[in-house]
C-alpha cells in the first residue's frame, strides 16, 4: 500500500508542477488552485507512505518519478526538447528509480 500512495503522491507532483506552470505567476485562479491543492494532497500521500518507506528511498522515488514525469508532459504537451541526450538523460533516472526499488 505505500508503495501505491509513493506512485499516486508522484503523479499529483506532475499535475501540481503543470498547473503551476499554467498559473503565470499565481495570476490565474483555477490553475492556482489546482496546483496547491494537488501539492498538498501530494505531500501528504508522500507522508503517508513514509510511515513504511526509507525516507531516502521514498523521497528519491517521488523526486524522481515526478521529474519524468513533467518532463514527459513539457515534451508531449509544451512542445519542449526530445532530443537523444535529453531522453537518455530521463532514462537514467527512471533506471535509478527502478534500481532503487528493487535493490
Amino acid at each position: 500500500m505505500a508503495w501505491f500512495l509513493l506512485v499516486a503522491a508522484a503523479l499529483l507532483e506532475v499535475v501540481w508542477a503543470t498547473a503551476l506552470h499554467h498559473s503565470a505567476g499565481f495570476t490565474r485562479p483555477w490553475p492556482t488552485a489546482l496546483g496547491l491543492v494537488t501539492a498538498a494532497t501530494s505531500f501528504a500521500l508522500l507522508t503517508f507512505a513514509l510511515r513504511h518507506l526509507p525516507l531516502g528511498t521514498a523521497y528519491a522515488v517521488w523526486v524522481g518519478l515526478g521529474a519524468v514525469g513533467v518532463a514527459a508532459v513539457g515534451v508531449l504537451a509544451l512542445g519542449e526538447s526530445a532530443s537523444p541526450a535529453r531522453l537518455a538523460c530521463l532514462a537514467l533516472v527512471v533506471a535509478g528509480v527502478v534500481g532503487l526499488k528493487v535493490l
